[in-house]
């Protein structure tokens, strides 16, 4: 009984100093370190895809520029003249939707010849955009602008409808993500990197239209005799899209 005594006061002897201490000075400090790591590293990519078709609409710009001693004169010549366009636009089978005013401006013409303002006059000028479809309409369309007094003729422009211009989208997309692909798994094969899944796709670009300038004819020049001759050539969709991996 005593060889189990003497052990049984020395923990008592412990406890009691722990609990006097913990009394007096606090709870006895110890510390947990918490590490944590993240890795987010990331192998970006890019690639190129484009689609070609044949245009199907026509977007065609001209003017109708008049200049008169008073504005009611000039704008009744410029009104004159845009309704014989529109009503033999519409003649040759264009949908009056299609046929819209992009401007419309009045300013008057001014002589500082004595050293004094004076208006000598006002020009109205009536600016015009026509959407023509079938594309085969557009030559004619021209000739009858030029012929019935438009004097600036702007350009034309050759566009795809949109369930085309879609469909072109989709195709050029493939492409340039299948390139997009080929790149990163030759970079990442010559480079040792081990890709992991794709967690970001961007996407640039669009259609590469070509408009095609006319020259304008000034007021009081002839109207040309020979008939014009337009070819729409190809409209090109370009998409680029940028491909982000994780890598391991």
């Amino acid at each position: 009984m005593k060889e189990l005594k003497t052990p049984l006061f020395t923990v008592l002897f412990i406890l009691i100093g722990i609990f006097l201490y913990i009394k007096l000075a606090g709870p006895i400090p110890f510390s947990v370190n918490s590490v944590q790591t993240s890795k987010s590293n990331l192998f970006s990519v890019t690639g190129t895809g484009k689609a070609t078709d044949v245009p199907d609409t026509t977007l065609l710009s001209f003017g109708v520029t008049k200049t008169a001693p008073n504005v009611l004169t000039a704008q009744e010549q410029v009104n004159t003249t845009s309704n014989k366009i529109t009503n033999d636009l519409k003649n040759l089978g264009i949908d009056e939707k299609n046929i819209k005013t992009t401007n419309y401006s009045v300013y008057p013409n001014l002589d500082y010849s004595n050293g004094r303002q004076n208006i000598t006059g006002y020009t109205v000028s009536q600016n015009l955009e026509v959407k023509i479809k079938p594309i085969d309409k557009a030559n004619k369309a021209i000739d009858i602008t030029t012929n019935d007094g438009a004097n600036m003729v702007g350009g034309i422009t050759f566009i795809l409808n949109d369930e085309a211009k879609k469909k072109l989208e989709n195709k050029a997309r493939l492409e340039a993500i299948k390139n997009a692909k080929e790149k990163a798994e030759s970079l990442s094969s010559l480079s040792g990197i081990r890709l992991g899944k794709i967690i970001d796709v961007q996407e640039s670009g669009g259609i590469e239209p070509h408009p095609i300038m006319l020259e304008s004819r000034q007021v009081g020049e002839p109207v040309q005799e020979k008939s014009t001759e337009i070819n729409p050539g190809e409209s090109t969709i370009s998409i680029t899209v940028t491909l982000s991996y994780e890598t391991h």
